[in-house]
């Protein structure tokens, strides 16, 4: 990785064949300048952070590693087509490991839900909550392995950027009811509203209210289940450092805490970016991995734009933001054993707490909680005999007239957190916590120029999805290209590789050097 110095940029500056400019080294950029590197193009890619890997980097601190973003792989086969189109062996760089229960689903009365790859198994837990569901929860995996076939291995792997692919496959989403909700669909097949939540909080993983977001996307229940959930030893950050590694090998360069102010357009074409320090870099060839909002409102500030307008900007629809509180805890690797790698602790309430955090923007008492334990699968997160946390609760994002103070509300809202862990899951937890990193919102906003501090972009309901989301080729600027959570087909680990590689499509080989 690397610093822009003056006899780098000077040459940097100059405009040649075949180079290329990422903006942002999150996955989705990472993904795209290995696809570039091995179309031919000299990449670069730039990034404010001082590590790769965007919102799957990680924190080190005090001897722990605090990986601040997506904590599962599915879907490999994804990395491997990455790897392999660069001439790679994914499994020779990154080491997966399979994590099987998923997770643990638990409710405030001691209920409890696992989720698994085995079927029978499965359905045990489903008979466990109500008998009389797991029929309709047969159905309901048969509704979902159609939906990814369709929604993931067609749509999501292909550009949605002219209407005319929109008009052919409406069809296909009236006949899969697109039009329905998560939550609704899971509501037509059980009646157990503790299932219904088992089966329908998936979007949430994405950005997206499970109340509103498009029934295509119950695509993950069956995605799980067929391809298994995934632990990356060395944590995203890991993975983030092994696509560094290719990119570097193909001779491309990350400039990393180096911020791109402006992409610069001439006569309709981009020629490059110009930095914050002023250095002027050019490209016959721009992705912006950044967010798409602040792509175009402000990287694309002095230009024009036909359809992705301030106005149009303001009114789209963004994702809820997250409170993550890190935190290593000293002595405790052999305590709490019933806490596995991953769980799910429900509040009181769901479809109000839904409610109030996307639709009335309403900072709540109560709280669902996603508890990320590491340690446990991966000893490298931790000093032996510790263990290192995340604890995610969504919130709403800056966007909403709420009110909320987060540099005030910061330690309140920790403090309660802290007591449902301590009442549901880790008793004693106050007293071993040795080391903590918090992000609010206002963090999202700042440290990934995410609009509103969203935790994942543009939320995807179906009028925010496919041809209505931002396209992976901008139809803004010649040679502009987006990549990431806020373009097609979406947020999400698999849906952010998948960006580069519907970009492979859509961009040029290199021209053949003479």
């Amino acid at each position: 990785m690397t610093r822009v110095d003056p006899i780098e940029s000077a040459e940097a500056a100059t405009a040649g064949r075949n180079r290329a400019i990422v903006i942002g080294a999150g996955l989705g950029g990472l993904a795209a300048a290995m696809r570039l590197g091995a179309k031919g193009y000299r990449v670069t890619v730039i990034d404010k952070l001082d590590v790769p890997g965007g919102r799957g980097s990680a924190i080190w601190q005090d001897g722990h590693r605090f990986d601040l973003g997506p904590t599962i792989v599915t879907v490999p086969q994804l990395y491997r087509d990455l790897w392999a189109a660069c001439g790679r062996d994914f499994d020779a760089d990154v080491t997966l490991t399979s994590l099987d229960p998923f997770y643990e689903i638990r409710w405030p009365d001691g209920t409890t839900f696992v989720a698994q790859q085995n079927t029978d198994k499965l359905r045990a837990e489903v008979a466990k909550l109500a008998s009389h569901d797991v029929a309709g929860f047969d159905r309901f995996l048969k509704d979902s392995a159609a939906r990814y076939w369709f929604g993931f291995e067609d749509l999501g792997r292909r550009s949605m950027h002219q209407l005319w692919e929109l008009l052919k496959v409406l069809p296909t989403f009236a006949m899969l009811r697109a039009d329905r909700s998560v939550y609704a669909h899971a509501a037509r097949r059980v009646k157990d509203e503790k299932l219904r939540m088992a089966l329908s909080f998936h979007p949430l993983f994405i950005g997206g209210d499970p109340m509103h977001v498009t029934s295509m996307y119950i695509l993950v229940a069956y995605l799980e289940k067929e391809f298994g959930v995934h632990y990356a030893m060395g944590g995203l950050a890991g993975m983030a450092r092994a696509m560094a590694d290719v990119i570097e090998d193909q001779g491309g360069t990350l400039l990393m805490e180096t911020e791109v102010d402006e992409i610069v357009v001439r006569d309709g074409a981009v020629t490059g970016v110009r930095l914050a320090s002023g250095l002027e870099m050019g490209a016959d060839v721009v992705v912006s991995n950044a967010d798409s909002g602040h792509t175009y409102n402000r990287l694309l500030r002095n230009h024009k734009k036909r359809r992705w307008t301030p106005k149009r900007l303001a009114r789209t629809r963004y994702s809820m933001s997250l409170f993550v509180w890190y935190f290593g805890t000293r002595g405790t690797a052999g305590q709490w054993p019933d806490v596995g790698h991953h769980t799910i602790l429900n509040g009181p309430r769901y479809t109000g707490l839904l409610r109030d955090i996307f639709i009335k923007g309403k900072l709540c008492d109560d709280m669902s909680l996603y508890v990320h334990r590491p340690s446990v699968t991966d000893p490298s997160v931790a000093p032996e005999g510790d263990d290192s946390f995340y604890v995610l609760s969504p919130v709403p994002h800056l966007g909403h007239d709420n009110g909320v103070d987060w540099a005030e509300e910061e330690p309140r809202y920790k403090a309660k957190m802290l007591k449902v862990l301590e009442d549901q899951l880790l008793p004693g937890l106050g007293e071993k916590v040795s080391t903590e990193v918090v992000f609010t919102p206002e963090t999202f906003r700042d440290r990934y120029l995410s609009p509103f501090g969203a935790g994942f972009s543009i939320e995807p309901r179906i009028l925010q999805s496919a041809w209505f989301r931002p396209h992976n080729v901008s139809e803004e600027a010649k040679g502009l290209y987006l990549v990431g959570a806020g373009t097609h087909p979406g947020a999400g680990v698999p849906g952010v590789i998948s960006t580069a590689e519907v970009l492979s499509t859509l961009v040029p080989d290199a021209a053949p050097v003479r």
